[in-house]
């Protein structure tokens, strides 16, 4: 065990969830000693129980609309991303591969990162009013000013032993583009907005504090506070994390799915091609099975939205309410992307068939 004390080391793959359990317990028994008890350490309006952290959970679904706030935020939070990527991805690519747009608002990018974004509030409420739109508006700009330096950074990180490849062999600027700069940017962009996540969150509470009846879990924060509730206010805090390990964890998969070479790469350079464990194969398993359930349960409601046939009432905006076409857009590219990945393994399929049949056949003649 003397590589729990060596500095950089790395962690046996059988001991890492057992070290992670443990940390998380660890720190579960140190918040149960300091609010255990009548009178405990700390008092319950700063540090409540665990108990009546979890036990308020059922209070707030049944009196709080926990789950429709939740998913108000989580469209409020795809629908900033899809805004703040439509932007970043064109003018990102503009100012780092032409060295004109560069001259022109490379330092003016940079300057706006400075700009506190809390204080833009105003400006967005006299553009947009108060609804979603500019709630939207407003955490796409925050993603926005972080992401586009970013972009431009990446393409600048592009190895030119891939641009001297393609023309070498006479590719053009668009099909330089197209098989160099957007897989290699994109490849890594994709970490820097995993990382982005944890931050977007933030935005979300500031934006959904103003105009508060339109729900999220922002809001819901912000009528909790002032109540001084805060067995709810910690509930509330720890379903942020939850979400926020989901969406890395899909983030993570999403990597794998779209990026292979990375990690086939990373394997080959280090440890050789690292073989799938059992928790890796479970969990792509899962995974697989989440999406296609989430598809199959995202066509029925979306039918419902037009038929009404669950009895009248429209879940998709019941729960995503102004911010609905966001979950759409995410549900729909997913569903082009499955379609497509289908019909590639199809004409692969076909193409080695054919190919083997043609082999025998000069076998044979």
């Amino acid at each position: 065990m003397a590589w729990l004390f060596n500095l950089r080391g790395r962690i046996p793959q059988q001991y890492r969830l057992l070290l992670e359990l443990s940390g998380v317990g660890l720190i579960l028994l140190v918040w149960y000693i300091l609010s255990y008890g009548d009178d405990p350490i700390m008092s319950k309006l700063t540090l409540p129980s665990p108990r009546l952290v979890f036990a308020s959970y059922g209070e707030m679904i049944t009196d709080n609309d926990l789950v429709q706030n939740t998913f108000r935020s989580i469209g409020l939070n795809l629908g900033g991303y899809i805004k703040a990527l439509l932007w970043t991805l064109p003018i990102g690519f503009v100012i780092g591969l032409f060295p004109m747009f560069r001259g022109l608002f490379h330092r003016t990018i940079d300057a706006i990162r400075f700009v506190p974004l809390a204080a833009c509030t105003v400006l967005f409420i006299v553009w947009y009013g108060t609804s979603i739109p500019m709630k939207v508006n407003f955490l796409a700009f925050g993603i926005f000013i972080f992401l586009l330096p970013i972009v431009v950074q990446r393409i600048d990180e592009v190895k030119d032993v891939y641009l001297k490849t393609v023309y070498t062999i006479g590719a053009n600027k668009w099909q330089t583009i197209k098989s160099v700069y957007i897989p290699s940017v994109m490849s890594k962009l994709i970490d820097d907005i995993r990382i982005l996540t944890a931050i977007s969150w933030t935005y979300i509470v500031v934006a959904e504090t103003i105009n508060s009846e339109e729900g999220g879990l922002g809001a819901l924060t912000y009528i909790v506070r002032r109540q001084s509730q805060t067995d709810k206010l910690f509930a509330i805090l720890i379903l942020f994390i939850f979400i926020g390990i989901i969406q890395d964890r899909i983030f993570v998969r999403l990597d794998k799915e779209l990026f292979p070479h990375k990690y086939q790469i990373k394997n080959a350079h280090k440890h050789g091609i690292e073989k799938a464990t059992a928790w890796d194969t479970i969990f792509d398993f899962a995974f697989m099975a989440f999406v296609w359930s989430t598809i199959a349960v995202y066509v029925v409601l979306t039918i419902n939205e037009f038929i009404g046939f669950l009895g009248g009432v429209k879940v998709l905006d019941y729960l995503f309410g102004n911010s609905c076409w966001a979950f759409h857009v995410v549900m729909l590219t997913v569903i082009v992307y499955k379609i497509r990945k289908v019909m590639v393994r199809r004409s692969a399929d076909d193409l080695l068939v054919t190919t083997e049949a043609s082999v025998d056949s000069n076998i044979e003649s």
